[in-house]
């Protein structure tokens, strides 16, 4: 094999790509769990790794550098994405759309049933707008802040937004990522989405099961004097109304409408600057800053100056470090095939079903951990699972299926990934603490191995018996 020099390159042998991602995962690990170092420094260290193996491997330092900046090209929209919630929620704040909805939530929900009506809530929003990001930017961070109110552990609220947000997403034809998985997958987007509420659904309802047991132990001590005060301080610092949801309502509507996330959101925050100098008497010009240096506000009150001092684009520079760094990082993996070569050498593995379903969402799980982006796992998984799927005559629906479990599900679990910065960012909450309340992704994890070994739900191409799936045409996926 030749690069675009004409160099002789090689492939990496698994040793080699095992000693360079353990360097990697060893730094991440101490860095983030150990030395208490940023996980941008890690990346950044990760890069030099990645970029000697590739020299190593006959390729020219412009060829490697060429990759980083493709992996970053493909994934600049998260960034973007970033920079709007930023400025949507320092704006939202000072507009009074955020405080509004907490002192309406903390009125209306009953803190025992709380987790149970964020995963609903937020559920319900990502089906609507077909947006896991946008769901977790809008009515996540008013869930958050509502439970923050109640004095619910924060890392269970946002477990509970995350299983709803990405409930919603992988059933909405609107969701980008489904509609790339599907067509990753060559499969039609509405029998992928079929395919999938054989494992949503039951994994909604054992998560939602989950998180009513736990709400009504979780919120046994909550303090509804201070939730009174909270409710107080809210109505004394801002004018609460039901005109101030009205920004809210107009985002959720525009990317239901399937209207482009950036300048969607990048309006909203534009009108959090007009109900900002509209109904909360602030002075315009601080109002537009809110959208860069965020809101503050100093209450008197430590809890109330917690919950408000937030947003803002500057808040997210960190966070769009990382996206860059781990993009270039995942853009270099690729460029050199270390991916493929990790997956290649458990091929002997994959003899039944059950095997074929647990490499496939491992093979999810691995582009997510070295890939540093859900799109990355999401192109990459099928791709490499697609032959495994054909020769044992399985259809792609189950391959689209457990691409989603490997690949989608399991993005927020990385504290490197898009997904995983993007919601530390917007909580402040670390990943590693919300992690284990994330069940609807557990519970779709277990229930597609549990297909896999007992052959339910499992559909093969020349299978006709009723029950066991429609008819896949094969001929029309080969020219698909």
């Amino acid at each position: 094999m030749a690069n675009n020099q004409g160099r002789s390159v090689r492939q990496p042998t698994l040793l080699e790509v095992i000693i360079v991602l353990g360097l990697f995962l060893a730094i991440a690990f101490s860095f983030v769990s150990v030395v208490d170092l940023p996980i941008q420094l890690a990346l950044f260290i990760a890069l030099f790794l990645i970029v000697i193996l590739g020299i190593r491997l006959g390729y020219t330092y412009n060829d490697l550098q060429e990759a980083i900046k493709s992996g970053i090209s493909n994934g600049l929209e998260a960034v973007l994405i970033l920079v709007a919630v930023g400025a949507l929620i320092g704006s939202w704040i000072a507009g009074g759309i955020v405080p509004t909805i907490i002192s309406f939530g903390l009125e209306i929900i009953h803190p025992s049933i709380f987790l149970l009506a964020t995963l609903i809530i937020c559920s319900l929003t990502s089906l609507a707008t077909g947006t896991s990001w946008g769901t977790a930017g809008t009515a996540g961070i008013a869930m958050v802040a509502i439970g923050e109110g109640l004095g619910i552990p924060l890392p269970m609220v946002v477990g509970a937004v995350m299983s709803g947000a990405y409930f919603g997403d992988k059933l909405s034809p609107l969701s980008d990522s489904t509609v790339l998985t599907a067509s990753m997958a060559k499969v039609n987007i509405i029998d992928h989405i079929k395919s999938m509420l054989y494992v949503s659904v039951p994994a909604f309802l054992i998560s939602g099961a989950a998180f009513t047991i736990v709400g009504f132990t979780a919120t046994g001590h909550v303090d509804m004097a201070g939730v009174e005060s909270t409710i107080n301080s809210l109505n004394s610092t801002f004018n609460i109304g039901w005109i101030m949801l009205i920004p809210a309502v107009v985002v959720i509507v525009l990317l239901a409408m399937r209207k482009p996330p950036v300048p969607t959101i990048a309006f909203g925050a534009l009108l959090g600057v007009v109900w900002a100098g509209l109904f909360q008497g602030m002075d315009w010009i601080a109002a537009l800053n809110t959208t860069y240096d965020g809101f503050v506000i100093e209450t008197g009150e430590a809890f109330m100056d917690e919950l408000l001092n937030q947003g803002g684009i500057t808040s997210m520079l960190g966070s769009i470090v990382v996206i860059l760094l781990g993009l270039g990082f995942g853009g270099l993996l690729n460029h050199i095939g270390a991916l493929q070569v990790i997956v290649d050498s458990f091929k002997r593995f994959i003899t039944n079903t059950g095997r074929l379903s647990i490499s496939t969402v491992a093979t999810g799980i691995m582009a997510n951990i070295f890939g540093c982006a859900m799109y990355v796992s999401l192109i990459l998984t099928p791709k490499i699972m697609e032959k495994n799927y054909d020769e044992m005559k399985v259809d792609r629906r189950v391959l689209s299926r457990n691409t989603e479990v490997g690949g989608t599900l399991t993005s927020g679990m990385v504290p490197w990934s898009d997904n995983g910065i993007f919601m530390v960012a917007l909580f402040g909450v670390p990943t590693l603490q919300y992690l284990p309340y994330m069940w609807l992704s557990f519970a779709a994890i277990i229930l597609v191995i549990i297909y896999g070994y007992t052959n339910k739900f499992i559909w093969y191409v020349d299978d006709e018996e009723e029950g066991q799936g429609h008819e896949l045409d094969i001929a029309s996926d080969q020219k698909a």
